[in-house]
């Protein structure tokens, strides 16, 4: 926990404000300082440039070259390279301490560099990532050329590089650069995306939201953190303002004349206008329950932003995060209408399961749901041939589909494709949705035929075709409050009636996974709870902690591979506690946890999570880390590295619960993340013991070629 933050916003400047001078004294020193740069950063661009008295102009120092690789230049006066103002050479041609990787934006970095008389050292993160000797000027060169200063002045401006700058120091050469870099490091406010459960999110990313008149309107919980930008929280007491914002400009969202404001937050069940009531820190962690009562429909069918600050320390982008576009609509609304239609053109079968999810399902398509007409053709196939037909893979390429962690990739599933669900040899194709869905002749034959639809009528009494429908239609919380009621009379023959009837109608297989498991999951959560809690209303997490590990590794059936202390903490995040855990608490963290051990029972996939060397699965890390481990301190990796993770903002009984993500970087520089579809675990015939272990697989599919690791700060 970093303790000693400052809140004072001079603490932060603009690059173009930064001004060191280097004394004459200085023929040896470290420059050390934190960097924010823009999106907007052009490039090539130079950071840093140095100025002295006795010429006119600036030279560059430090620099961003067409590649975004950072680069150090030569000193004036100090070093017979250096490149004076007016020379005609370029400064791409002068020997420089270079790093060999992408240099991020919009997060900060460390950045640190070494002048010697005869060398030069860059530092990034504080990691050394290049360095060049070179050649000092005498000391009668030197006197007789410049008796001035260097000064160090930052380069930017609305038509240059834009960016922020911390702590920025000249230091003896002898001081520790790793040493400037763990002290007093910036913050950066980030929204927790494993706290957005009851967020409905369509296929492009866009979250749906009920909002509207206050009878309709839903609430929505969301929490921000505050980090500092070695991933540690911030201990400070410190407000986060919330605002509703349009999507396209970035301005307010107005508040209708005698009307409620546009965004509402929930305190003891009394809605306050947001920015009356902003929500404190607490272990670096602000918790906010929003409601929104403007309808998109009223706006011109625009998206909004939910934007989150902290005003008192400054209006700084690092100190502001933003939601992901909001479409808002009113309860009556069928919310997955659109949506489900344009699933359903693009589904595949699976060749293992006759599910229409792919082998390697993008999280997120570009496809607009709101016009039936712009819908593209299904995307092609490649296959994997995993020994024998019945057991090979099929993997969808679509390079349109890139926006992280959609709600379920799984595509309708035709009539004739429930019918055909337990066959194993089934070829991959497009559907066409309007044969599908306007031809009576072709539902007629596959209704005829099917002893699925024959025994339609036999359970249809007991779990009304309403509930199915509220199943279909509703968000997550509706779902478990609708199951728990199901499974408390239902039995396991009629579960799987539902499942089946849920995967027809909502047209997303990956439904009946989470069905099926729904009875086994609430009696041994209940088990769990009663043997944790001892009847105590709450428990101190680290009372906890093995109780909870010894459940995981006998649902997940391996007795060699325990948490780790970087697990256990993305529980107690996913489970929302501090201290104390409370039954809400825990059914937060259960609903995750479970799917996630279920998944890892099944033999070909515990094969790979066991595998100590190579670790395959490093165990429950986030997208962010993930993302960060393949970007690294040096850049991007390689293309085809890829980390295989759970997504933490899935869980029980969202359909893409317990699923495994793959977050590679593609071969167009970019990072991407597919979900793996696992539909395949939930039974047990067998084509699924037929298989090839699941890195064989993978590393069969061109995209993936090298295992990645996750990198921690610590």
């Amino acid at each position: 926990m970093a303790e000693n933050v400052s809140e004072d916003a001079h603490d932060y400047s603009l690059l173009k404000d930064l001004r060191l001078q280097i004394g004459v004294e200085d023929s040896s020193f470290s420059l050390c300082f934190w960097v924010y740069l823009m999106n907007s950063t052009p490039f090539p661009a130079t950071i840093i440039g140095q100025v002295h008295s006795d010429i006119t102009g600036s030279a560059p120092f430090l620099v961003l070259n067409e590649k975004k690789k950072m680069m150090l230049l030569p000193l004036l006066y100090l070093h017979r390279e250096a490149l004076y103002p007016g020379n005609s050479t370029s400064w791409t041609e002068v020997p420089s301490a270079s790093a060999e990787v992408d240099f991020p934006l919009k997060r900060w970095v460390h950045v640190g560099c070494e002048v010697a008389t005869d060398f030069m050292r860059l530092h990034i993160d504080g990691k050394i990532v290049g360095e060049k000797l070179l050649s000092s000027l005498s000391n009668n060169e030197s006197d007789s050329n410049g008796s001035g200063r260097v000064t160090l002045v930052g380069i930017g401006g609305d038509d240059a590089v834009q960016g922020y700058i911390h702590n920025a120091k000249i230091l003896p050469l002898t001081f520790s650069i790793k040493d400037h870099y763990v002290q007093d490091p910036p913050l950066q406010l980030s929204i927790d995306s494993s706290t957005a459960l009851d967020i409905e999110e369509d296929s492009d990313g866009v979250w749906s939201i009920v909002g509207g008149k206050a009878s309709c309107r839903r609430n929505f919980s969301l929490d921000v953190i505050l980090l500092d930008a070695l991933g540690q929280p911030v201990n400070k007491e410190i407000e986060v303002d919330a605002s509703l914002l349009y999507a396209d400009n970035g301005e307010p969202v107005e508040k209708p004349n005698d009307s409620e404001a546009p965004l509402l937050t929930s305190y003891d069940g009394i809605e306050f206008s947001s920015s009356d009531r902003p929500s404190k820190l607490s272990n670096g962690r602000a918790s906010f329950k929003l409601k929104i009562s403007q309808l998109s429909s009223k706006c011109d069918n625009r998206l909004f932003h939910i934007k989150f600050s902290i005003p008192k320390i400054g209006t700084y982008p690092f100190l502001e995060t933003i939601s992901h576009s909001i479409h808002c609509i009113s309860r009556n609304r069928n919310t997955r209408s659109s949506s489900l239609m344009c699933k359903r053109s693009s589904s595949v079968v699976h060749p293992l399961s006759g599910s229409q999810s792919s082998g390697l399902d993008d999280l997120s398509s570009d496809i607009q749901h709101s016009n039936l007409r712009e819908l593209k053709p299904s995307p092609s196939l490649k296959r994997i041939k995993s020994g024998q037909e019945k057991s090979s893979a099929t993997f969808m390429v679509d390079p349109t589909m890139d926006q992280p962690d959609e709600e379920c990739n799984s595509h309708a599933w035709t009539s004739n494709q429930v019918n055909n669900v337990c066959q194993t040899h089934l070829e991959g194709r497009p559907e066409n949705v309007e044969e599908t869905e306007n031809s009576s002749s072709h539902s007629e034959s596959t209704e005829e035929g099917n002893p699925f639809f024959n025994n339609m009528s036999s359970y249809k009494n007991q779990i009304s075709d309403l509930t199915i429908f509220k199943y279909c239609l509703g968000g997550n919380a509706d779902r478990c409050l609708l199951l728990k009621e199901i499974a408390s009379f239902a039995s396991e023959q009629e579960l799987e009636d539902f499942a089946q009837m849920v995967a027809l109608y909502s047209g997303c297989s990956h439904h009946r996974c989470q069905i099926i498991i729904t009875r086994k999951l609430i009696e041994e959560g209940t088990k769990a709870w009663n043997l944790i809690s001892q009847n105590n209303h709450q428990v101190h997490w680290e009372n906890v902690v093995f109780e909870i590990e010894e459940l995981f590794m006998k649902i997940a059936h391996c007795s060699t591979r325990s948490l780790t202390h970087e697990d256990l903490e993305l529980l107690r995040r996913i489970s929302g506690c501090q201290e104390y855990l409370d039954r809400e608490n825990f059914d937060k963290m259960w609903y995750w946890l479970y799917p996630v051990a279920f998944t890892l029972s099944r033999d070909w996939i515990n094969a790979t999570w066991c595998s100590a060397s190579p670790k395959w699965i490093e165990g429950f890390v986030t997208k962010e880390e993930a993302e960060s481990s393949l970007q690294g301190p040096r850049g991007l990796q390689q293309p085809g590295t890829f980390i295989l993770r759970f997504p933490t903002s899935r869980s029980w009984p969202h359909p893409d619960a317990g699923s495994l993500i793959v977050t590679y970087i593609g071969s167009d520089y970019n990072l991407h993340h597919r979900m793996l579809s696992l539909d395949n675990i939930y039974s047990s015939d067998e084509t699924v013991r037929n298989m090839k272990p699941l890195e064989d697989m993978l590393l069969a599919e061109p995209e993936l070629s090298r295992l990645g690791r996750i990198i921690r700060n610590h």
